[in-house]
C-alpha cells in the first residue's frame, strides 16, 4: 500500500478504537496507518471533520496528536499461489515468516510483512496464447502449487480485453509480470498473484442448484443430519463438548478439496493444538499431510480483538479465491461466538446503543453478510465450485437461548447441537441426537438414490 503524507492525527484513544481529526476526505473502510510505528487501521465511521479508526493492533503508546497516514486502499488480502500449507493471522500477516524473522513469540506493533514468499520460484503454464480475447475470471495459465492442487491462475475480477505478451511455460516468482491486459483505456500487468477487499464477496455467475452432499466420513452426520456442498452449518456446544475435534475430524475425512480454517478468539493452546494436529493427521485422499491442502487462519483470544472481528471476512476471502478455481472448500470458523464478542466490545467502546445481552443491533446483518457468501456456484470461468460453512457457536454455560446461537439459527440450515453429557460419557462426536436436525435431507435423498 502506498503511503501519502500524514491526513489527520489523534485524538481520542479507546482501547483499538481511535478518534482522529482530520485534514482531509477519507473513504469509508479506508485502511490507515497510525502513530511512530504505524500500524495498521481501518476507517469505521466518518463525521465531517472526524473519523473512527478501528486498530489491528495493540494501541499502547499511542497517544493525541500522533499523525494518522492514509492508504487510498481498502482492507485487501493478497491471493495467489503459496496460500495452501500457510497460517496467517487475521490481517494475513504470514506468523512463519514472521517468527523466523524476528527470533520472538509475539508480533512487535506496525510489523508488516508480505504474505506469500516473492522468493520461490512457480512453474507457470499458459493455456492461451497472445491476442486472445479474455474475460473476468478466465483462467489464463496454471501453477502446481502442491502435487495434487493445481492453482489457477485467472484474470482478475471487472477486467476484460486482449491478452499480450504472456510469458512462456517456465519458473516465475508470484511478483513477476506473466502477462499484459490490453482493456480499453489501458495496459494492465497481470501477476501470479491479485488483491481482493475482503468486505466484499467475490462475484459469479449464478447459483448452482445441482445438489451434492459434503460427506463427513461421521456416520451419526451423513445418516442423520447430513450437509450439502454449499450449505451452512452451526455446531453449538458448551465448553468441552468437542467442537474443535468434530471440526478436525471433518476437515481429515470430508470429499472437500480445500480446507480453510479459522481460530477465531480462541485459547491459545488450543490453536497450537491445532497447529500441532493438522501438520501431523494424514490425508487418506492423497496420501499427503492434511496440511498440504489447508489454510489456517490463527487469531488467538489474546490478540487485537478488532482483528478477530476481521479474521472471518479474510477466512471466506481466501475460500471464494479457490472456489473460483472450481474448488469444493470447507470453511471451519471456531468459532463465531467470539467473533460476536469482538463486535461487542467494539460497538461497546463507540458507545452504540446495545440489543440483548449488549451485542450490537447490527448482530444479525453481520452474521448475514459471512453466512450468505457460502454456497455452490457456477463462477465467471464456467467451472463450479463450492464453499460450505461449518460454524462452531460457544454458548456460555451451554445455554442455546442466548442471541449468538439464536441468531446463527436464522441463516443456517443445519444444527449440531453437542450435549455435555455425551461429552462426559466419551461419546465422539457428542452430536444429541434429539436436538439437532439438517433442513437438506429430503434434498440429498435424490442423490443417494442414484
Amino acid at each position: 500500500m502506498k503511503e501519502q503524507q500524514h491526513s489527520g492525527k489523534v485524538y481520542k484513544v479507546n482501547g483499538p478504537i481511535i478518534e482522529a481529526i482530520i485534514f482531509e476526505d477519507l473513504m469509508m473502510l479506508e485502511v490507515v496507518y497510525v502513530g511512530p510505528k504505524k500500524i495498521i487501521g481501518e476507517v469505521i465511521k466518518l463525521y465531517r471533520d472526524k473519523c473512527i479508526i478501528q486498530v489491528y493492533e495493540d494501541t499502547t503508546m499511542i497517544k493525541p496528536d500522533d499523525f494518522v497516514y492514509r492508504t487510498n486502499n481498502l482492507l485487501n488480502v493478497i491471493l495467489g499461489p503459496g496460500l495452501l500449507s500457510s497460517i496467517f493471522d487475521g490481517i494475513q500477516r504470514p506468523l512463519t515468516f514472521l517468527f523466523n524473522n524476528s527470533k520472538q513469540p509475539f508480533i512487535s506493533a506496525g510489523e508488516k510483512l508480505f504474505p506469500l514468499n516473492t522468493d520461490k520460484l512457480w512453474h507457470f503454464k499458459p493455456i492461451i496464447k497472445n491476442n486472445s480475447f479474455v474475460k473476468s475470471g478466465e483462467i489464463i495459465g496454471v501453477v502446481d502449487e502442491t502435487e495434487k492442487i493445481q492453482h489457477k491462475i485467472m484474470v482478475p475480477n471487472f477486467l476484460e480485453g486482449e491478452i499480450i505478451n504472456i510469458k512462456s511455460e517456465g519458473n516465475y516468482k508470484i511478483t513477476d509480470t506473466i502477462a499484459q491486459l490490453k482493456t480499453k483505456t489501458k495496459i494492465v500487468d497481470l501477476k501470479l498473484y491479485q488483491q481482493w477487499s475482503v468486505r466484499s464477496p467475490r462475484p459469479y455467475l449464478k447459483k448452482d442448484n445441482e445438489i451434492e452432499p459434503l460427506l463427513t466420513g461421521q456416520r451419526v452426520i451423513d445418516t442423520l443430519f447430513p450437509v450439502k456442498k454449499g450449505g451452512v452449518v452451526m455446531i453449538p456446544g458448551g465448553f468441552g463438548t468437542g467442537k474443535t475435534m468434530t471440526q478436525q475430524a471433518i476437515a481429515k475425512w470430508c470429499n472437500a478439496d480445500i480446507i480453510v480454517y479459522i481460530g477465531c478468539g480462541e485459547r491459545g493452546n488450543e490453536m497450537a493444538d491445532v497447529l500441532k494436529e493438522f501438520e501431523h493427521l494424514f490425508d487418506y485422499k492423497n496420501n499427503k499431510p492434511l496440511i498440504e491442502r489447508t489454510i489456517i487462519i490463527a487469531n488467538t483470544s489474546n490478540m487485537p480483538v478488532a482483528a478477530r472481528e476481521t479474521s472471518i471476512y479474510t477466512g471466506i476471502t481466501i475460500a471464494e479465491y479457490y472456489r473460483d478455481m472450481g474448488y469444493d472448500v470447507a470453511l471451519m470458523a471456531d468459532s463465531t461466538s467470539r467473533w460476536a464478542e469482538a463486535l461487542r466490545e467494539l460497538s461497546a467502546r463507540m458507545e452504540e446503543i446495545p440489543a440483548e445481552e449488549s451485542y450490537p443491533a447490527y448482530l444479525a446483518s453481520y452474521l448475514a453478510k459471512f453466512y450468505e457468501r457460502a454456497g455452490k456456484v457456477v463462477n465467471l470461468n464456467s467451472t463450479k465450485g463450492s464453499i460450505t460453512i461449518i460454524g462452531a457457536v460457544s454458548p456460555q454455560g451451554g445455554d442455546f437461548s442466548e442471541p449468538v446461537t439464536q441468531q446463527t439459527k436464522r441463516f443456517t440450515k443445519v444444527f449440531w447441537a453437542l450435549d455435555k453429557q455425551l461429552a462426559n460419557e466419551r461419546h465422539y462426536p457428542a452430536i444429541n441426537w434429539i436436538n439437532s436436525y439438517s433442513e437438506y435431507a429430503d434434498e440429498i435423498v435424490n442423490w443417494y438414490n442414484k
